[in-house]
């Protein structure tokens, strides 16, 4: 079997428990939205079967006619385009046929039922890596992070009075956004929808909850009976005293029963009432002797000012104020404003906590509703109403909303379901009007349903969505973490413009759940993260960290759980480091975690142990050997480059790993691996063949050169041989940028840390010339070219070798057909495909129509729009291919033919290109130099590359230092040994000096160099190792560019900008300004004028420069009579003089139809 990389591990902590397939997520969401495994009759409630229910059965309004959903089924796409390869090689979508079972009851035809399968459009799939194949480029769609549905409590402080106001939001799924609140002025409010504010109490009304006010005392305040005899008697003598008394008991309180007095009968008070001053005194002249109240405590003040401050007597007044706020303007019915309510909050199509918000509801409020209940309850309300009371009477906690539990991730099967629930619910709306509208003798399943405004749906998601993103393909790691990002942008997300500092900051209950270090630079900065190595998402969509259970002290390595953020809270958590004896004791005290602090405490009181130290940094961060010796700004650039990185034509796995570098480069699909157990039988560079243990044959396709979407070489060999046993999980081939089964994004080079006559200035990389001529950094790159021939007005455009005004050398390398052939070497402008277009041809005059009359049609003019290489571009034809409509492949419409031509180039390392190592610590090669000049060392080896050592104390990245070192030790050590020193828990600096000793190198690193190009020792010791580095995706072929002439934009005339479109610099004004400075007049006219848009001037010019003439006279620039035009819009007519006062006209010049007649020529000089 080919030789795998084996690797000697560093890390103390051994692994406690498996890390979850890093594509799981992606994998089980599509599969559980889809559940394609499943026959259509177990299917569970939930993904595409829970919305196909939730529509219907869709009934007319007079529930004579009905549609019922049955099942639905998948149907797999007609070969070849059941193969993603040939979907993307096509420019197809890889996908299956949505056929939905559906039976339809009309009761007026005698209850006929007919039952059907009806078409519903096309469903893509997911590929084995966790893609999509959509028009022939493979996509991924983002995970998104948004607010969970529940209730979360906040806090405000009101800016005039200085007063802490609450407010408790209800936040569903889908549906009404409901707000307690409390404002300066004391009272309970309800925001309905974000906008529409009522009293609590009046809301409460208006949904039935209760009938009045009293109804309302009752349930929130306790109701008390007082003797007021002994009172009186107590203090009869002092009747100020008497009144201090009972106000202090009952003053703010309401009267529950009417207060009658007993002499006269009358009412001295009436139930609802307000006990003030007045009542208690005219309590007191009438010997009132006891009094029913409900009592106000002072946590009730909040309660008792809203129930004062609300009006509406009965639950009808209470529903028409809130119909009032909610529609101002309409009539208003009783009967109405209650359909509105119920509908905003009690219809489960509009409603929705979904099990998540009701999930939150339960554990935040400490309520027990059913879990399958996803509407509002009055248990609901009532709890998130006395919880916020309670917050102002300074009980309970308000929320942080950027902790992890009140975030959930919606993975792609949550997304598309969204969108499909919009397309059916549309598509049920329109089912209902058809119902009333068409014969009921004629319906059929088929008639009532129109699917078009689903299907644009899915395709939009697919193609434009902002979180359906073109995959990042540079290399497996690239592709890998693009599957496992979480994004907090897109639809129901954040803005860039909106997120402030405390959304994008490091939260303590990241840990272990999302990366701390891998996020983009720019505006993204925080919004888009990473998942953490070890972490998973649960039923709910929220974030889950693995830990070891501590009970009494002992660790328990058997009892793995997974916990979200809420289930950490009130827990310690210890490090994976802790110091753990042989019966798996914790011993002496522990650092541990609790909430955001972090505590020292006796091991007997620890709840639970972390499972890894590497479990809080994701894929990337956890590839950075020694990342805990460098700066987080610099591991983030690590991270980040690392996806940057160029697959290389001969990779070499890091001497210094960190032990992810395999399950990497298996995961995420860049190897091919054995399914099954068996022997191979036959290998060669296009597949593998495995006997499995049945006697049966599986074939194992590789990729040859196929192109990447980052337009990288997709490579795989082979690694095993006729006659090796294997195992299911075995690797077969390695992939790009993998070597012996590991992750290899760039290769162990010799270095050292020095200046070298100031070629390493400001981070400037100096190599040697052996890393071109051995093609240590040379990569493939596989570009795209592509040309239809299509039916135009004035006749079909042709694909031939036959091409007007061309020399027989340009078509030396095409065919008989005028496609080039493979293995052609190609160059800026050659012709890749020839191709022509009819001419438009103006009316012949008489005689020549006459002439055709007589002798037959004459061949008609053709114009040259072969496809030609594009400038800066050369390479060598690698693939060709050609659809036509004759042979019966589906092209888009109008179009005859379409031919991709794939053309790869071989790229050395050269000036200019960006370079990297894991460290953040990135440079542009400055000077290739002769290997023989490089300074080398004692036993005459000459170094590859030299690093400038100011680029290390600053930026703080002192662990490629480390790995530089230990890289020395390793390169040598047994003739190369790979290892892996774990993020968190790798070699200690002991260990590495330790190595470097056993090899004959000082301790200290540093070694004597000599200098190449005299032989001279240099006069200090320098620090030479063995640093794994990147080429990275910065390619100066890429970026190089140059314009003579080109295209100009249509209104100012002026070049355009850019590599893409062919444009020029730009002057700009503070350019203009320099020039200006140097009184540099005639270069600044000429920049100005004949360089930019003077259209007249520009034309002569071009003419002068071809036929070696004189330079002529600038002209006005377009962009000088735009000026103009833009003063006559505003009514202004400038005249221009010229230096004898005559007028000019500026509009006398020709205009750009008479330039083009009058220098036709002009085609003539362009390059070919």
């Amino acid at each position: 079997m080919g030789k795998l990389v084996e690797r000697l591990n560093f890390g103390r902590i051994k692994e406690r428990g498996q890390m979850p397939h890093f594509l799981e997520f992606q994998l089980d969401s599509y599969e559980d939205f889809l559940q394609a495994k499943e026959a259509p009759n177990n299917r569970k409630d939930k993904g595409l079967e829970s919305a196909f229910r939730e529509i219907f059965p869709v009934e007319s309004s007079n529930g004579d006619i009905k549609l019922e959903y049955v099942s639905y089924e998948l149907h797999e796409a007609e070969p070849p385009l059941n193969d993603e390869l040939e979907c993307k090689k096509r420019g197809k979508t890889y996908s299956a046929s949505l056929k939905v079972r559906l039976r339809l009851t009309n009761k007026k035809s005698g209850n006929e039922i007919q039952e059907s399968l009806v078409y519903f459009g096309e469903i893509p799939l997911m590929t084995e890596r966790g893609t999509f194949v959509i028009n022939g480029a493979e996509r991924v769609v983002v995970s998104q992070l948004h607010r969970s549905p529940g209730v979360s409590f906040n806090k405000e402080i009101n800016i005039q009075t200085g007063k802490d106001l609450f407010t408790g939001k209800i936040i569903p799924y889908k549906g009404t956004w409901l707000e307690f609140e409390t404002d300066k002025n004391d009272f309970l409010n309800i925001k309905i929808d974000r906008k529409k504010k009522v009293l609590a109490t009046v809301f409460l009304k208006a949904i039935d909850f209760f009938n009045d006010n009293t109804e309302i005392r009752d349930y929130f305040l306790q109701t008390k009976e007082m003797e007021l005899t002994p009172i009186f008697q107590k203090y009869n003598k002092d009747k100020e005293e008497l009144i201090s008394v009972l106000r202090t008991k009952l003053e703010g309180s309401f009267i529950k029963e009417d207060v009658y007095s007993e002499e006269t009968g009358e009412i001295i008070a009436e139930a609802g009432a307000v006990i003030d001053e007045t009542v208690i005194v005219s309590l007191i002249e009438n010997n009132v002797q006891s009094i029913v109240y409900w009592e106000v405590k002072p946590e009730d003040k909040l309660l008792a000012n809203t129930v004062l401050n609300d009006t509406t007597l009965t639950k009808e007044e209470a529903v028409t104020e809130v119909f009032k706020k909610l529609r101002p303007g309409d009539i208003v019915t009783i009967e109405s404003a209650r359909s509105l309510i119920r509908q905003m909050f009690f219809n489960p199509q509009r409603y929705d906590l979904e099990p998540v918000g009701r999930y939150k509801m339960n554990k935040r409020l400490k309520i027990n509703v059913a879990d399958d209940n996803v509407l509002l309850t009055k248990e609901d309300i009532l709890a998130t109403m006395k919880y916020v009371i309670g917050l102002n009477n300074g009980k309970g906690h308000i929320d942080d909303i950027d902790n992890l539990c009140n975030r959930r991730v919606r993975g792609v099967g949550e997304l598309l379901l969204m969108q499909i629930k919009a397309g059916l619910s549309k598509m049920g709306k329109m089912v209902k009007e058809k119902m009333t509208i068409q014969d009921a003798e004629t319906l059929t399943p088929q008639s009532l349903l129109n699917t078009r405004p689903l299907n644009a749906l899915v395709l939009d998601f697919f193609g434009s969505g902002q979180l359906s993103q073109f995959m990042d393909q540079s290399n497996p790691l690239a592709e890998l973490t693009h599957k496992r990002r979480i994004s907090a942008l897109g639809p129901g997300g954040l803005s860039r413009e909106r997120a402030g500092f405390e959304v994008r900051d490091v939260h303590d209950s990241h840990y272990g759940r999302i990366c701390p270090i891998e996020t983009p630079e720019g505006p993204n900065i925080g919004l888009i993260g990473s998942l953490a190595i070890y972490a998973k998402i649960n039923k709910y969509g929220f974030i889950e960290t693995p830990y070891i259970k501590v009970e009494n002290g002992i660790a328990n390595f058997d009892k793995i759980d997974y916990l979200a953020a809420d289930e950490e809270e009130g827990l310690f958590i210890a490090q994976a480091d802790t110091t753990i004896d042989e019966n798996h004791r914790l011993q002496g005290d522990v650092v541990c975690r609790y909430g955001h602090e972090i505590v020292s405490i006796s091991g007997e009181k620890v709840d639970y142990l972390d499972i890894s130290p590497k479990q809080v940094v994701s894929v990337s961060a956890g590839l950075i050997p020694f990342l805990e010796h460098d700066d987080a700004n610099r591991a983030l650039m690590g991270s980040n480059m690392q996806r940057q990185a160029v697959p290389l034509l001969r990779t070499e796995a890091p001497y210094i790993g960190t032990g992810l570098e395999r399950k990497v480069a298996v995961d995420s699909g860049a190897l091919v691996i054995s399914k099954v157990d068996g022997k191979v039988t036959y290998v060669d560079a296009s597949k593998v063949i495995i006997e499995d243990n049945q006697g049966k044959e599986h074939k194992y396709r590789m990729l040859n050169y196929e192109r990447s979407n980052s337009s990288m070489c997709l490579h795989q060999t082979p690694i095993v041989s006729i006659g090796d046993e294997v195992k299911v999980g075995s690797i077969i081939a390695d992939g790009p940028a993998t070597k012996g089964g590991d992750l290899a994004l760039g290769r162990n080079i010799l270095m050292a840390f020095m200046p070298w006559e100031g070629y390493n200035y400001e981070d400037a990389i100096l190599i040697s010339d052996r890393l071109r001529k051995d093609d240590v950094f040379t990569s493939i790159h596989i570009e795209e070219y592509e040309i239809e021939a299509r039916n135009t007005k004035l006749g079909d455009e042709e694909i031939t070798r036959e091409i007007p005004n061309v020399s027989e050398e340009a078509l030396k390398n095409l065919d008989a057909n005028g496609i080039i052939t493979i293995g052609s070497e190609v160059g800026p402008g050659d012709i890749l495909v020839g191709k022509t277009a009819p001419k438009g041809e103006t009316e012949p005059p008489a005689e020549e129509k006459l002439l055709r009359a007589i002798f037959g049609e004459k061949a008609r003019d053709v114009r040259d729009v072969s496809l030609k290489m594009p400038h800066g571009s050369k390479g060598t034809v690698v693939e060709i291919l050609e659809l036509s409509r004759e042979n019966g492949d589906d092209l888009k419409a109008g179009v005859n033919r379409a031919i991709k031509i794939l053309v790869a180039e071989k790229r050395k390392i050269t000036v200019g290109d960006k370079m990297s190592g894991r460290h953040g610590n990135k440079g542009v090669v400055s000077r290739v130099l002769p290997a023989e000049d490089m300074p080398f060392l004692a036993d005459g080896t000459h170094l590859d590359v030299v690093l400038n050592p100011l680029g290390v104390p600053s930026r703080m990245n002192i662990g490629q230092v480390l790995e530089v070192h230990l890289g020395m030790a390793m390169g040598n050590y047994n003739g190369g040994t790979y290892i892996s020193t774990p993020v968190f828990d790798g070699a200690s600096e002991e260990q590495v000096k330790d190595y470097l000793q056993k090899l004959g190198f000082p301790r200290s690193g540093k070694v004597d160099l000599f200098d190449g190009r005299t032989g001279d020792k240099f006069d200090n010791p320098v620090t030479v190792g063995r640093m794994y580095m990147l080429k990275l995706h910065h390619l100066v072929e890429d970026k190089m560019h140059a314009r003579a002439i080109g295209p100009y934009s249509l209104v100012t005339q002026q070049p355009l900008g850019g590599k893409a479109q062919f444009g020029g610099q730009r002057l700009g004004e503070m350019e203009v300004w320099a020039l200006e400075a140097y009184g540099a007049s005639n270069i600044l006219q000429e920049m100005l004028t004949v360089k930019s848009d003077d259209v007249m001037g520009r034309t002569k010019t071009y003419e002068a420069i071809i036929k070696g003439e004189e330079m002529p006279e600038a002209d006005l620039p377009e962009s000088f009579k735009v000026l103009l035009k833009e003063f006559q819009a505003l009514a202004l007519d400038i005249e221009l003089f010229d230096g004898d006062n005559n007028v000019i006209d500026v509009d006398d010049e020709l205009s750009n139809e008479e330039i083009t007649t009058e220098y036709s020529p002009l085609d003539d000089f362009k390059e070919q």
